[in-house]
């Protein structure tokens, strides 16, 4: 394994025990066996427990961005809906590992840049998307962001029962896209 796929491999093994066990469960030695490598390794790779963490949310948030159509220009509001509607369903050990993390960083002050971070992200992801759709009230991308949070968050406690939701965002950025012609 090459240096850049063995840190992938760590990254998602990362990814993993934190999704089942929350940070308190995240150790080299757990990682390690995650992966299937020496302890040693992810130390070598990472030097720190926080960089370990703060390079595993880096990863989380590029591959869930990535997973979502919310990198690729989008042309209808179907494509922004259809990254989103399938976002926890596809990658539920991202969503649960950012969600764990940001949880954390309510009890552990130094984590708070990482939250700020995920935020900034996704919401940057969204203004860029909406507005590719001709959607660029502040206002309303902040609400398609907040209920997206939640309706990732629900999908990922009980699945299936977003769709109601989902239906319902769908209809306010197709009404405000609809709005500029």
């Amino acid at each position: 394994m090459n240096d850049a796929a063995g840190r992938t491999a760590l990254l998602r093994a990362t990814i993993v025990v934190v999704a089942a066990g929350g940070l308190r469960a995240l150790t080299y030695r757990a990682v390690a066996a995650e992966a299937g490598v020496s302890h040693g390794l992810v130390r070598h790779h990472f030097g720190s427990r926080d960089q370990l963490i703060a390079d595993a949310m880096e990863f989380a948030i590029g591959e869930s961005l990535a997973g979502s159509n919310m990198v690729l220009a989008i042309d209808s509001v179907a494509d922004f809906a259809a990254g989103i509607e399938s976002l926890a369903a596809r990658e539920s050990e991202i969503q649960s590992f950012q969600y764990e993390l940001l949880l954390e960083s309510r009890r552990r002050p130094e984590l708070h840049h990482l939250a700020d971070q995920h935020y900034r992200a996704y919401r940057a992801a969204i203004i860029s998307q909406l507005g590719n759709l001709g959607v660029v009230d502040e206002e309303l991308v902040d609400l398609v962001w907040f209920t997206l949070d939640g309706i990732v968050f629900k999908q990922l406690v009980s699945p299936g029962e977003a769709a109601p939701a989902l239906r319902l965002v769908r209809s306010l950025i197709e009404r405000a896209a609809g709005a500029r012609d």
